[in-house]
């Protein structure tokens, strides 16, 4: 068996907490019900206190539980990891094993694109050599450390994800993860209504340099209107400059992008030398995340054939664009899962791929649409002006949330199928509108709960496709 990720000794010294001997981790984890055996089980607060969980993930296996107090329904004699705060024992964790890992690490942020581009890079890293990288979108104060404190001694990449909704944020976690070099995918209005505008954004975003050494690189978007910014940024931190986009300037340059319903073939410039990459999966978006991943795989050191040889196999996940048939009486449907990330330019992005869909006979492009979140006082703006791009891809039109509303008021009576509050309340008629040969497309910001149309939807299919689990973690 290989050795352990931690051991007593090495949790003592990472975090100054007191643990019994013996202790042999091979994972950690924050969801007591997903709790294995080996397992160090984190007692973090959310909206429920993980340490009224602690009692369970031991029953399931857990190794030993990160605590700050004494847990309900523990034995005094059970093994337990004390310290005197369960978040700062957790980056603790994190810290120790940024230290001790000799593993090439990359960092991505960005408004939108950055979940994806880390998919990508994983992938494609992946193939190359063992990579350890944020599950699921692991990119806040408890889930950078958490992503660290589970990285396998043998990593020989590291594809970390940088997240934020409020100005200050970034800066720690960045210099937590301490990368060879970072990525900001783009400069959007998300979370506009937290930080105000555009360039504050902007300033935030850049703020992942702050995790970097002086020459190292950073890839920034050549096409982002707030490229000027960032790179007076990148400048006067010392740091190499690597550009991505469509913009003649770009060193990695999307040149061409031709898309059909279930793939895309773009055509790239890569520091001067041309390449065609075959995507598994329709969207331009998604081939300028690739050109992202490109720039940071090379940045990191890979093989360039190999890598662009992993990326044609890419596919994007529940949540992601991830595409799910569904067998339904007399035959079937296709649902587009997005229902992750409802941000302008996402939502713009994913409706472009609902429009290049064909349907079947007697089908529709079917739109499911939740509020974009955390947009202040532009969001019912921000909601109007994705009108075109409706009209553009979508037959029928199902709206979510107060937001929505007004986009739903301004379609045209044809294009209206229904509006409600709730994802609760929405579900059961887009269910029972769905039919054979349709093509359905959900997606909102998380806060919308869009997953719930989703798993709706799955429901309806005779084969009971999985939709992805939500709900918080204990």
């Amino acid at each position: 068996m290989s050795a352990p990720l931690w051991t007593s000794a090495e949790l003592r010294q990472a975090t100054g907490g007191s643990c019994p001997e013996g202790l042999e981790i091979r994972s950690v984890g924050i969801d007591s019900r997903a709790t294995g055996p080996g397992e160090l089980f984190v007692a973090l607060r959310d909206a429920r206190d993980g340490h009224d969980f602690v009692a369970d993930a031991l029953s399931r296996g857990a190794a030993a539980a990160l605590v700050d107090r004494d847990p309900p329904g523990v034995a005094a004699e059970a093994p337990l990891l004390r310290v005197g705060d369960t978040l700062a024992g957790l980056q603790a964790l994190g810290a120790a094993a940024r230290a001790r890992s000799t593993a090439r690490i990359a960092a991505i942020t960005g408004s939108v694109g950055k979940t994806t581009t880390k998919e990508m890079l994983r992938h494609g890293l992946a193939a190359l050599a063992p990579t350890h990288a944020a599950v699921a979108s692991y990119n806040n104060q408890w889930g950078l450390p958490l992503t660290l404190a589970r990285m396998p001694r043998d990593s020989a990449y590291g594809v970390l994800e940088i997240g934020m909704n409020h100005r200050g944020e970034i800066a720690p976690l960045a210099r937590l993860a301490a990368p060879h070099v970072a990525a900001i995918t783009t400069v959007e209005a998300a979370h506009i209504g937290h930080l105000g505008s555009l360039e504050e954004i902007a300033e935030e975003k850049a703020d992942i340099m702050q995790g970097l050494a002086p020459g190292a690189p950073v890839v920034l978007p050549r096409d982002s209107s707030s490229f000027a910014r960032l790179a007076g940024r990148a400048e006067a931190a010392g740091l190499r400059m690597v550009t991505f986009g469509a913009d003649p300037a770009a060193e990695y340059r999307l040149l061409d992008y031709r898309g059909g319903a279930e793939s895309g073939l773009a055509t790239l410039s890569l520091r001067g030398e041309t390449h065609a990459l075959a995507l598994a999966a329709p969207g331009r978006h998604l081939a300028l995340n690739a050109l992202a991943a490109i720039a940071l795989a090379e940045a990191l050191g890979a093989d360039r054939a190999g890598f662009l040889a992993a990326l044609t196999e890419f596919r994007p996940g529940a949540g992601r664009g991830g595409r799910v048939v569904l067998d339904l009486p007399g035959g079937s449907a296709l649902l587009i899962d997005d229902s992750y990330n409802g941000q302008p330019p996402a939502m713009r992005a994913g409706l472009g791929v609902l429009g290049s869909q064909i349907p079947g006979p007697g089908g529709r492009r079917i739109a499911v649409l939740g509020d974009m979140r955390e947009l202040g006082e532009h969001g019912p703006a921000l909601h109007a002006s994705l009108l075109p791009d409706v009209l553009a891809a979508a037959d029928m039109v199902f709206c979510c949330g107060a937001l929505m509303r007004g986009l739903y008021d301004a379609l045209p009576e044809n294009r209206r199928a229904a509006h409600r509050g709730s994802s609760d309340e929405l579900a059961p008629l887009v269910r029972q509108a769905v039919r054979p040969g349709d093509v359905i497309l959900v997606k909102g910001s998380l806060g919308s709960r869009m997953a719930v149309v989703v798993r709706a939807l799955a429901s309806a299919a005779q084969a009971g496709n999985a939709a992805p689990h939500e709900g918080a973690h204990s």
